[in-house]
């Protein structure tokens, strides 16, 4: 576990305003947020928020795979489609072609709307490794979710052993959520469907919390997205301590070089990410050939041992938290559509610092000194990762 940090200087409404000043989308305040830890406590109120849906579910995923788990919210799903719910479930045609027929047979069968966004048969071809990432769930229109979470058995459970992914989730209620479902609303536009239900008037958003948010939904454009505008601008105003913690690492040569700069003016940056069990072997490549560059910097990389580490997640200075689907790699930031949201709150960052210290008890810390030790082979994987990095 690490020590506490000496407190910013700057003060939180500074923050806040440079945020707001760089991305052009304010904060909204009033909204409460639910910190959701790994599958035992991520799906279950989700599922709760599906079952007691009245008018509307709105649910877009990139991953939407097997399991108990996708079994159980398919019918819960359908189950509110059958009571008179208008459901729609936007999956992404890459991400969830894994899903078994019968669920989406089920659901189709039941009344939900069911949409693919970019089918791969599609003409525009220089679209198909663009994808969306989001993973949004919106229940009549008050009560949202997003994060990292995919619909599939390798995110149940607690992370007791490798089936078990690492995750973090937020549950979202207050203004916020207008945020989130603006996400759904355009990736579901996209997939040619729309409607005037669709388009309906709202009614005014009640204040459910104390907590500012602000949602960020990007895209990406000429291999460029305001993903990269975050990630830049969370290296550059750290002042004490950064930390990330990603499933997949490939920070591209402005990053390391922000990296750099920021170690160099004294600010902490841990990076986080998985270790043994990784479900991705060009990215673990990739990631690898930038460890001796940024560990000579002074940076602290860590792999996280028990499962796969898919977390999201952003700490700067213990008072801002950045939580979605971006990851700190080279396809979040230039390929796909990615969600993004922002708190400037003392007590959220505290929380999820906590969580990212019990992460470190379980993970391996990789140090400048044992890594130029590594073979020849390790260094090939590396010059075949860094050639493959655009794709991780």
């Amino acid at each position: 576990m690490t020590d506490r940090i000496d407190a910013p200087t700057w003060s939180a409404e500074q923050y806040r305003r440079c945020l707001e000043g760089a991305l052009g989308v304010p904060f909204v305040g009033g909204n409460k947020v639910d910190v959701l830890v790994n599958g035992d406590r991520i799906f279950p109120p989700m599922i709760e928020a599906i079952e007691a849906a009245e008018h509307t579910v709105e649910f877009l995923t990139f991953i939407y795979w097997q399991g108990d788990v996708a079994s159980r919210i398919g019918q819960a799903l359908a189950d509110r489609a059958r009571a008179g719910v208008a459901v729609r479930v936007l999956l992404d045609a890459f991400g969830a072609q894994w899903m078994q027929q019968e669920v989406i047979d089920h659901l189709r069968e039941a009344g939900v709307e069911i949409a693919w966004f970019r089918p791969k048969a599609r003409w525009r071809v220089w679209q198909i490794d663009n994808r969306t990432h989001r993973k949004i769930l919106v229940v009549d229109d008050r009560v949202g979710f997003t994060g990292g979470v995919g619909i599939a058995a390798e995110w149940e459970g607690d992370t007791r052993n490798p089936d078990e992914w690492r995750e973090t989730h937020f549950r979202i209620e207050g203004p916020a959520v207008d945020g989130l479902r603006a996400a759904f609303v355009s990736n579901w536009v996209e997939a040619g469907r729309a409607g005037h239900d669709l388009f309906r008037a709202l009614a005014p958003q009640p204040m459910a919390g104390d907590i500012a948010l602000q949602v960020i939904r990007t895209s990406a454009a000429v291999a460029y997205s305001d993903v990269a505008t975050i990630f830049r601008l969370a290296l550059t105003v750290s002042q004490r301590r950064l930390r990330v913690a990603t499933g997949y690492f490939v920070p591209d040569e402005a990053l390391m070089t922000l990296m750099e700069e920021a170690v160099g003016r004294g600010v902490v940056i841990d990076v986080l990410m998985p270790g043994p069990h990784n479900d991705s072997r060009v990215a673990t490549m990739a990631a690898e050939a930038t460890f001796e560059r940024l560990s000579a910097a002074g940076i602290n990389l860590y792999r996280f041992q028990p499962s796969m580490m898919h977390t999201k997640t952003v700490l700067i200075d213990e008072q801002v938290v950045i939580v979605g689907s971006a990851n700190f790699n080279h396809r979040s930031m230039g390929k796909d559509d990615e969600i993004v949201v922002t708190a400037v709150d003392a007590g959220l960052a505290r929380r999820m610092s906590d969580d990212y210290d019990h992460d470190l008890t379980r993970s391996k810390h990789i140090t400048h000194a044992e890594w130029v030790k590594r073979g020849l082979w390790q260094r090939l994987r590396e010059w075949l990762g860094s050639r493959l990095a655009s794709q991780a």
